[in-house]
C-alpha cells in the first residue's frame, strides 16, 4: 500500500491519522496495564505503515525492566492487534 497519490499528499496524510488512531485504541488497551505500575505511554510519531514510536511515561520511564515491557509487552499487544506493526521504537 503505498502512501502516497496524485492529490498532492492529503491522502497520505489521511492514512497514516488512520493508522495512527488504530494505535490510539491499542494503547489505550496497554495503558491501564502501566498505569496500574505508575507508568503511562504516549504515541509520538509513526511512519503511518509499520512502524511507531512511543515514550514510557512515570515510573516506566528510565525503569530498567522498560526494555523488556516495551518488547514483551507493548509490541507484542501492538503487533497481536495490528500485524502490520514491524517495529516499535521507544523514545525519550
Amino acid at each position: 500500500m503505498s502512501d502516497k497519490c496524485d492529490c498532492g499528499g492529503c491522502c497520505g496524510d489521511n492514512l497514516k491519522q488512520a493508522f495512527e488512531a488504530k494505535v490510539q485504541k491499542v494503547i489505550e488497551i496497554i495503558r491501564p496495564m502501566l498505569q496500574n505500575h505508575g507508568g503511562d505511554i504516549e504515541l509520538v510519531d509513526s511512519n503511518g505503515s509499520s512502524k511507531i514510536r512511543v515514550r514510557l511515561q512515570g515510573a516506566c520511564r528510565g525503569c530498567p525492566g522498560a526494555k523488556m515491557t516495551l518488547r514483551m509487552g507493548v509490541e507484542r499487544l501492538l503487533k497481536e492487534h495490528m500485524p502490520e506493526i514491524e517495529q516499535v521504537e521507544a523514545v525519550d
